[in-house]
């Protein structure tokens, strides 16, 4: 009996000792995810998010790190404003920022200008703290990055020798290759490396537009001025030598509109705009995969990447509406080029299914041949009251006037995004004064206004922003997003809806709206709280002024 007491009392011991261990990793795994979700990233781009390849930049960059990081933003904005000035505003801004919240675990930096920054600075502002860079151009810079501690990156190295291959197979009598470029950090990396490549190419001559030296005038009859014998690449044009910044929609629009050749490009922003495309980074998977590195880094397995250069991923991309402009056939491009705006027959779209389809419809032919004229007619009934059901769940989730989609698909699709925990931001839009548009102007001009400012919501819908009628003279948004940038610039354009007048009974007036905002879960997590919120938004801006917009503010409690 004392053995087994002795030998229970080992087990038990043994229990214990297995018990702890267990419960110290658990406490481990559990003291790694809370600390995993307060994992915070900083992105510092060199540019504004206006900028298209910004744009696409943090789309990649949202998706490699996932939900369960913060994500910040800062924007050095040099394409409009690069000088001493500018940037000594930029860097005491975000010390202070800095400053005022807590430490980023990683700081990705975006392009040229951003990476020189946090070199500069790195001491006062990121000391310890890892660095990944991505969309650099300048290798130089990037090695004399990764030569110090805690930094490695994603390089933007644009392929000249493959696009000027590309060129070729389009234009094999090409003689000359015209490069548009500025006098920027980029414009001037990307010169460098066009010229060594050009050796490489004794029967082409190397020419530039060089948008920096040039007013907006002269840079237009010098895309005039390019001839069919040349390979046009576009890289870089920010600026002009009258002061004008550029845009990315604006840089394209030009070359689009004043090019008589095929413009190449390097980058992915543009194609799908005017612009030809070629051999370009994918600034969407750059993005994807710094941010891959920043998250390896955080969960403690970046020792690896620190120290290198990743190269930047690269594809074929071109724009079919290009290609019948300049009568360029398919047979010259690299097979796995990607098209866009590519206009496919019904045979194309469909081969997939139709082999199948034919066979089988086939198979149905001899087996239907013996039924009977009723059975036909059954048949055909049939469809037709499935078409017409189909009709009419489609009518109930529209509005019949304006034809946006109604209140009852706006709860609907409203409870499906909190449902799923997902935030979102509502905008409720009420036209100002509509009572008195109908007063004075009729109710046919008060339907006109209610339909001119659906078809203005309707432009502005994209995969995350959908408008619906929600009631009477009152608009309502789905905003998928609770992001404090996006939320504030979808707010701004929806109040430029009302800038622009309105064609009421025959002639142009003015409207204006009124626009109260409110997001989940920032504000609530209940779904009818949520309208109510910016419903008092909304009102609040009918009170203060009308013609604005107002995000939900709580009413104090000492109140």
């Amino acid at each position: 009996m004392a053995k087994l007491r002795r030998h229970i009392s080992f087990l038990y011991l043994l229990h214990i000792f297995c018990l702890l261990l267990f419960v110290r990793g658990g406490f481990t795994c559990r003291a790694a995810e809370a600390e995993h979700s307060q994992d915070r990233v900083l992105f510092i781009s060199s540019y504004s998010y206006a900028w298209d390849t910004v744009q696409i930049q943090v789309e990649g960059i949202i998706d490699g790190l996932g939900n369960s990081i913060v994500l910040d933003y800062e924007f050095m904005d040099t394409k409009r404003v690069d000088d001493a000035e500018s940037l000594r505003l930029f860097h005491d801004g975000l010390a202070y920022r800095l400053s005022k919240v807590e430490p980023y675990d990683v700081v990705i930096l975006g392009d040229d200008a951003a990476l020189q920054f946090a070199l500069d600075y790195r001491e006062e502002l990121f000391d310890g703290i890892p660095l990944v860079f991505e969309g650099v151009n300048s290798v130089a810079l990037a090695e004399r990055a990764v030569a110090e501690p805690l930094v490695t990156g994603v390089i933007e190295t644009l392929s000249v020798e493959k696009n000027i291959e590309l060129g070729l197979r389009i234009n094999p009598s090409a003689k000359k290759v015209v490069a548009i470029v500025d006098d920027t950090i980029t414009g001037e990396a990307v010169r460098q490396g066009l010229q060594q490549f050009m050796e490489n190419y004794a029967g082409l001559e190397l020419l530039e537009i060089n948008s920096s030296q040039l007013t907006t005038q002269r840079l237009k009859l010098a895309l005039k001025g390019v001839s069919d014998d040349s390979i046009l690449i576009y890289i870089t044009m920010t600026e002009s030598a009258d002061g004008k910044r550029y845009t990315s929609s604006e840089a394209i629009k030009l070359i689009a509109d004043y090019a008589n050749v095929p413009a190449l490009r390097m980058v992915e922003g543009g194609i799908g705009d005017g612009l030809l495309g070629g051999n370009v980074v994918s600034m969407y998977q750059s993005g994807e995969l710094a941010a891959q590195l920043a998250r390896q880094i955080i969960m403690g397995r970046g020792e690896e990447s620190m120290g290198k250069i990743l190269d930047s991923p690269t594809m074929y991309c071109v724009d079919a509406d290009v290609m019948e402009k300049f009568n360029i056939r398919l047979s010259v491009l690299p097979e796995e080029t990607v098209i866009v705006n590519e206009k496919e027959s019904f045979i194309q779209k469909n081969r997939e299914v139709l082999v199948p389809g034919v066979v089988l419809v086939g198979a149905l032919i001899v087996i239907i041949g013996w039924v009977t004229f009723d059975n036909c007619r059954r048949r055909k009934l049939m469809e037709q009251l499935q078409a017409t059901g189909k009709i009419l769940e489609s009518a109930s989730q529209h509005d019949f006037l304006t034809g946006i989609p109604n209140r009852s698909k706006f709860m609907a699709d409203l409870k499906e995004q909190i449902d799923s925990k997902k935030p979102c931001t509502i905008m409720m839009i009420d036209i100002d004064n509509f009572k008195g548009i109908n007063d004075t102007l009729g109710h046919t001009a008060g339907d006109e206004a209610l339909q001119q400012v659906a078809g203005r919501l309707k432009e502005m819908g994209t995969d995350l922003l959908t408008p619906y009628r929600f009631a009477g003279d009152e608009f309502i948004i789905i905003l998928k997003s609770s992001n404090s940038k996006i939320v504030e610039k979808t707010a701004y354009q929806c109040r430029q809806i009302f800038t622009k007048p309105f064609q009421l009974a025959g002639g142009e007036k003015k409207v204006g709206g009124s626009i109260g905002i409110a997001s989940y879960p920032k504000d609530t997590e209940d779904m009818e709280q949520l309208v109510v919120f910016a419903d008092d938004a909304m009102y609040h801006v009918k009170k203060s002024g009308k013609n604005d917009f107002a995000f939900y503010q709580p009413v104090s409690q000492d109140r």
